[in-house]
């Protein structure tokens, strides 16, 4: 039985476990990429094609993928001493290295390279997006290790999905930027309660370091006050996209709270799903809430209220 250079036993390696190692199932993350398609189609009047959309989606999955099996890979020799990820493919020997290296190249030069027959500015975000797989994970920068900057540099992620929705119906103008920040800023927000989640799943605050280079800097108060000032930026840079270009927007405010609260408190439960994104559809509360939140937004992006304009007058 051969060792790998993480010092895993990788004689045992399976297609399932590296299929596994993709995480398909966390594809469902790139639902953030779809306000940036129905932004560019109502804000910008760009032509939607469902073929387009669909093939983009497939390639922004690819270049995920690509970023979660490094992550996969690199994260082998903490994930020992957390009680779920230690189970997973790489620690459990199921994963050849040298497969796993490549698939992660495969997967990201195929994701990259369609998007270019798409659009340039498509492939330029998804390039941006595998590169923040490099800067998040890989020696010397992993920033993962690097407490806040984890939070930050993991979250621009999200903005990227919305740059990538976004170029694949409108290549010829950027998104406005205060919706990008605020995009960026619910990101950390929910990256950041991920982490309170974790970080009280682990229960041990020795552990918790040993797995996570950032909780030695981390506790629980620090993880809450930091959720609390990235949703204070979020709705703050909402509200400048909100006043400079759909004012009705505004009657959306109070779902977009709640749905944020009701994240806030899954974060408390034990052994949390806001620890595991990938299991927040079986929470009916939020998904509800999401939808429904996500509705009376198309609503109000829709649909023209004129009153708004007097109730909150511009200053001449």
């Amino acid at each position: 039985m051969q060792m790998d250079d993480a010092g895993f036993t990788s004689s045992r390696f399976t297609i399932a476990g590296h299929l596994k190692i993709c995480r398909f199932d966390h594809w469902i993350k790139n639902v953030f990429v779809l306000p940036g398609v129905v932004l560019a189609v109502l804000l910008h009047d760009a032509e939607f094609d469902l073929l387009t959309v669909l093939v983009g989606f497939l390639l922004i999955g690819l270049v995920a993928s690509s970023n979660y099996v490094i992550n996969e890979v690199l994260d082998a020799p903490t994930d020992r001493h957390h009680p779920i990820k230690c189970h997973r493919p790489v620690p459990a020997g199921k994963v050849s290295i040298p497969l796993a290296y490549a698939q992660w190249l495969l997967m990201g030069a195929a994701g990259i390279g369609g998007a270019f027959l798409i659009d340039q500015w498509f492939a330029g975000s998804l390039a941006a997006l595998w590169v923040m797989g490099l800067v998040y994970n890989v020696p010397p920068l992993r920033s993962k290790d690097v407490a806040w900057l984890d939070v930050i540099s993991e979250s621009i992620n999200n903005p990227l999905r919305l740059l990538a929705g976004w170029y694949l119906v409108e290549p010829d103008a950027f998104p406005p930027l205060s919706l990008v920040l605020s995009y960026w800023m619910i990101g950390c927000y929910f990256m950041d309660l991920k982490r309170y989640a974790e970080y009280r799943t682990i229960a041990d605050s020795a552990r918790a370091a040993a797995y996570r280079k950032s909780f030695k800097v981390y506790s629980e108060e620090l993880l809450l006050v930091g959720a609390t000032f990235y949703a204070g930026l979020a709705m703050l840079f909402l509200g400048f996209f909100v006043a400079r270009y759909r004012l009705e927007l505004i009657l959306a405010f109070p779902a977009i709270s709640l749905l944020m609260t009701i994240y806030m408190r899954l974060a408390f439960r034990p052994n949390s799903a806001v620890a595991a994104p990938e299991r927040l559809w079986r929470h009916g509360s939020l998904v509800i809430t999401g939808l429904l939140s996500a509705l009376l937004v198309l609503l109000l992006l829709t649909v023209d209220l004129p009153w708004m304009r007097s109730a909150f007058p511009a200053k001449s």
